[in-house]
């Protein structure tokens, strides 16, 4: 193609839909985007969006087109994130992900080591999405469950965190506290409101609580540690957490199966650069003195 400034004008319009939107992300006047695919379209010799009220709409030819678009604006982004990450100082962006749950043990380290290293810019990505390495969305990942295979990616055991069945005095005052889970089903527990979840601690739950049991269920740890400290019932939390708290009861001893292992993952081409490993040994470090 002899003129890209085009196909990425068209590539803007399929994406959000509109010419005066992606006049907007390209920073030029919508006239701009507006010739750009008339002289696409006049070039291939055939309509590429479907011209309505709303917007455009991409048509069959401009659908194949705009997929290649993506692939190779997808190529440029990885670039871009790959480059960010080299240099030998530590300084510049460091992006970091891990499950929102994390933040209260993750966030004091990483104000750490930027203190340590006050020309980093950094940035916490959490939640339950799987930001991409490989397309630069992060440098270093902190992720639960089965080791990720992700290809052309690092991945280092970082730790087990332990998990515990717990309920507030309060609770167990009223309800009092069951031996085993032969009494569960005389008591109230709170839940993960998706019942394939692949948490170990949830499918054990699961397998050996009524389902009329489950008086409370929330759909992220934050919800679900939030019911049990208000005293909703009996549920699960990680051990570092109920640790911190003077009000909590351990209705059983931790199991083993109920521990879910952290792993350190990054990309293959930003492994080795000073700015991840200085973070990657800062983090393990600290680690040490965890209580999970």
């Amino acid at each position: 193609m002899d003129n890209w400034d085009e196909v990425r004008t068209a590539y803007q319009v399929a994406r959000v839909g509109t010419v005066s939107g992606a006049a907007e992300v390209l920073g030029v006047h919508p006239a701009t985007v507006i010739r750009h695919i008339d002289a696409l379209e006049s070039r291939l010799g055939v309509k590429l969006f479907q011209r309505h009220a709303r917007g455009y709409t991409p048509t069959e030819a401009g659908s194949d087109l705009l997929r290649v678009a993506q692939a190779t604006d997808d190529q440029f982004n990885q670039l871009v994130g790959r480059l960010k990450g080299q240099g030998d100082d530590v300084s510049g962006e460091l992006v970091v992900t891990s499950l929102s749950s994390l933040s209260q043990l993750l966030v004091p380290e990483l104000v750490a080591f930027q203190d340590s290293h006050p020309d980093v810019n950094l940035r916490y990505l959490s939640g339950d999405r799987l930001f991409r390495l490989e397309y630069g969305e992060a440098h270093v990942a902190i992720r639960a469950g089965a080791a990720p295979d992700q290809p052309d990616n690092v991945v280092q055991p970082f730790l087990t965190l332990g998990v515990g069945l717990y309920a507030t005095r309060g609770y167990v005052e009223r309800h009092g506290r069951p031996d085993d889970p032969g009494a569960f089903a005389q008591h109230r527990f709170v839940c993960n409101d998706n019942a394939k979840s692949r948490a170990p601690f949830d499918r054990w739950m699961r397998d050996r609580v009524p389902p009329e049991a489950f008086i409370f269920s929330g759909s992220d740890a934050d919800g679900i540690e939030s019911a049990v400290l208000a005293g909703a019932g009996i549920g699960f939390l990680p051990i570092w957490k109920a640790a911190r708290r003077d009000d909590l009861v351990e209705i059983l001893p931790p199991m083993d199966e109920w521990a879910a292992p952290l792993w350190l993952v990054t990309h293959v081409d930003l492994h080795r650069t000073t700015k991840v490993q200085s973070f990657l040994s800062f983090l393990k470090a600290r680690a040490r003195d965890w209580t999970v």
